[in-house]
């Protein structure tokens, strides 16, 4: 019955989704401009940074519904999902999320703790593209760029040009087997946004909604939900003045998502303990560029950040379908009615100057206040950041660009390095062969859960550890790129890049004398690895081939406790890619394939003998499993456009994983949710200008 629902509403649907917004002009990959840790807007050639884009184009192919989908098939990312709480940790090259600095427009979004919630709490409709740097990013952005930044552009009013435009767009996806019209199982986003320029001003506004119905499969316990349905409501605009000198512009983002986690039913009490996660985060936004004249720019950046997460808890009869508060005192659990907040005051400011065609010198000053409360945070804790850092671009040739930098860190709370240094080259080995290298010194400082954290029931005992210091890194990064082939319809990039990374005072779980588990600068860590992508295109034939090879350090390597026989300093996973996307100007249409295969991910974790009390390492590992969505879309009238296709052609739901994480407060074992079964969409969208 869901199957033939579905079925109708595509036939219904094929008289008018979204535009795949694709680039029709035939500008070469390497012209592209990018912003992400640059002094001025420049062509991805001429960055000291190697810069990945995910332009709008294949944004749209990939239909996606939330930044995740579009990120799940980049070489070198994975993603793990906490699918009771709806919370996704990202890892690049080997680290995990709370070394990724995720980014809008430049500014960095609040998060509770490592798992990034900013990343599916960003409506895609207002995303323009996605620029990723690998390395550390700590001169440029600060803490967490580690692994590097995932820097989000919004779409941007052009001024200047009188205009008045409306866009609109409908999707709906099954999950798996399993849907329901526009609301209930499956996947629904619909949104619309209005925007207007004249002269020196423009302004905009938008709203979506996002409802996903959930998940159920054979692990699930009536009413529960392997992955729990969500509900997201978000809106916001912006207003935004420009001159010849001045370009200003103000952005408000509000969020409100719910996350509906049933608990199974007890078969003797019939009852069971239902939980709503509740999200409402308001994103306020200043920038401003002002030309002060030919060699002098100085930028600004303020932002506020209000986060507040509810968790509301009741006690279901199934007998009589009630539903009654529980009370925390007597569940044991504060968590229950926890109420947390996060508020987040960001300002930053640079100045760049061009003091010859060969030295460039760019200062700046950063201040961040983190604030927080909640039922699970010891007191009101309250931290402030200041940070000063400096860099110059020098090119004492013209085939060779050296940016060195420093950032000096002061921190209210926690022991922070105080001086992080950096030192990028660009050599141009030939007019198609450009060489980029760099050695970065990282840090990460600690997250609030990880100083202020208090967790205690039946189940847990966890306390933050407030006296934590920064884990930092040395970094090494190089990136080889080949032009093999810039014809006029033609184009051909091959880039090699490889990377090793060494972290110290890592934060990790240790367990005291009272059996509590804590926070301590203990660790160790590397990652180390390589990839090889191509781009290649041909008229309207555009195709990307990449390969990754990533090591992951083995923790107890050097730990003389345990028997090491038959175990390695590092684990390797390899990770392939692959997209395809053909154009049919004359139809109007275009087809798009995207492929991932993510290889096994093996780690060692520890086992003691019973009988005999020997230690030893052995290796488990979660298994691979290949991914692959293919859309396809037709503009059949002038404002319309029509998009459908299959999503997770391979059919994944559950990977099979024998790993326990090594232990520590939040172990788990048993197979991975990572996905829901081969889905299908349709979607429509409508766009209007009037000059």
């Amino acid at each position: 019955m869901a199957r033939l629902s579905f079925l109708i509403l595509l036939a219904l649907l094929f008289q008018s989704q979204l535009v795949a917004q694709t680039d029709s002009s035939k500008v070469k990959h390497l012209d592209e401009v990018v912003v992400t840790g640059q002094y001025a807007p420049q062509s991805l050639k001429n960055s000291v940074y190697r810069v990945r884009v995910i332009k709008a184009g294949q944004i749209g192919m990939r239909a996606a519904t939330d930044v995740l989908s579009v990120l799940n098939n980049e070489l070198g990312i994975r993603f793990s999902t906490d699918q009771t709480l709806s919370e996704t940790d990202i890892v690049i090259m080997g680290m995990s999320g709370q070394n990724v600095k995720i980014l809008m427009d430049g500014v960095p979004l609040v998060d509770r703790g490592g798992e990034r919630q900013s990343l599916s709490q960003i409506d895609i409709n207002t995303v323009e593209r996605i620029e990723i740097v690998e390395g550390p990013m700590s001169v440029v952005y600060g803490t967490d760029a580690l692994a590097g930044v995932i820097n989000i552009i919004t779409k941007k009013g052009k001024i200047g040009k009188n205009t008045l435009s409306v866009a609109a767009r409908v999707q709906e996806e099954t999950t798996g087997s399993s849907y329901a019209p526009f609301s209930g199982d499956g996947v629904h986003n619909e949104n619309i946004s209005v925007n207007w320029s004249r002269g020196k001003w423009q302004a905009g506004a938008y709203g979506t909604r996002n409802t996903f119905g959930g998940f159920t499969d054979t692990s699930s316990a009536y009413p529960s939900k392997a992955a729990k349905p969500k509900d997201q409501w978000i809106t916001g605009g912006t207003i935004g003045f420009r001159t010849n000198n001045i370009n200003a512009w103000y952005r408000l983002d509000y969020l409100h998502e719910n996350i509906f986690a049933a608990g199974a039913m007890n078969t003797n009490s019939y009852r069971g303990l239902d939980q709503y996660y509740i999200t409402n985060r308001f994103t306020h936004q200043l920038q401003a560029e002002w030309n002060v004249n030919s060699k002098l720019q100085i930028n600004g950046a303020a932002s506020y950040q209000d986060y507040k997460r509810n968790t509301e808890s009741y006690i279901i009869d199934y007998r009589y379908n009630t539903k009654t508060p529980t009370d925390p005192a007597l569940a044991g659990n504060e968590g229950q009615w926890d109420v947390s907040t996060f508020k987040t005051f960001f300002f930053r400011s640079t100045a760049q100057w061009t003091i010859s065609p060969m030295v460039s010198l760019q200062s700046g000053i950063e201040i961040k206040t983190d604030k927080t409360t909640g039922q699970r945070i010891e007191g009101k804790p309250e931290i402030d950041d200041y940070s000063f850092f400096v860099s110059s671009e020098i090119k004492p040739l013209s085939w060779l660009n050296v940016r060195p930098g420093v950032r000096f860190n002061k921190n209210s709370v926690y022991d922070a390095p105080p001086a992080i240094p950096s030192i990028n080259a660009k050599v141009a080995l030939r007019k198609d062969l450009d060489l980029r290298v760099s050695y970065a010194r990282g840090f990460r400082a600690p997250a609030l859960r990880e100083l202020y954290f208090y967790f205690f029931d039946a189940s847990h005992a966890i306390k933050g550890n407030p006296d934590l210091k920064a884990e930092f890194s040395n970094s090494y990064n190089g990136s080889l790129s080949w032009q093999a082939i810039t014809e006029k319809n033609t184009s051909l990039v091959t880039t090699v890049t490889g990377f090793y990374n060494d972290f110290s005072n890592r934060i990790a779980y240790v367990l005291d004398t009272n059996n509590i588990y804590t926070y301590g600068n203990i660790d160790k860590y590397k990652t180390v690895g390589g990839t090889i992508e191509n781009n290649f295109s041909y008229k309207d034939l555009t195709v990307t081939l990449g390969f990754s090879y990533i090591g992951r350090y083995n923790s107890w390597y050097k730990d003389t406790a345990y028997d090491k026989s038959g175990s390695h300093e590092f684990t390797w996973s390899p990770e392939l890619n692959s997209n395809v996307i053909y154009r049919f100007p004359k139809l109007q249409a275009q087809v798009g394939l995207f492929y991932k295969f993510t290889g096994k991910l093996p780690a060692y974790k520890t086992n003691t003998n019973a009988v005999t009390g020997s230690k030893s390492l052995i290796l488990s590992e979660t298994a691979a499993y290949h991914w692959a969505d293919l859309t396809a879309s037709k503009t059949i009238f002038k404002y319309v456009t029509v998009q459908a296709g299959i999503k997770n052609l391979f059919d994944v739901v559950r990977i099979q994983n024998n790993s326990d994480g090594g232990g520590g407060a939040h172990s788990s074992s048993g197979p991975i949710l990572t996905g829901f079964g081969r889905s299908y969409f349709v979607g429509l969208s409508f766009q209007w200008t009037k000059k």
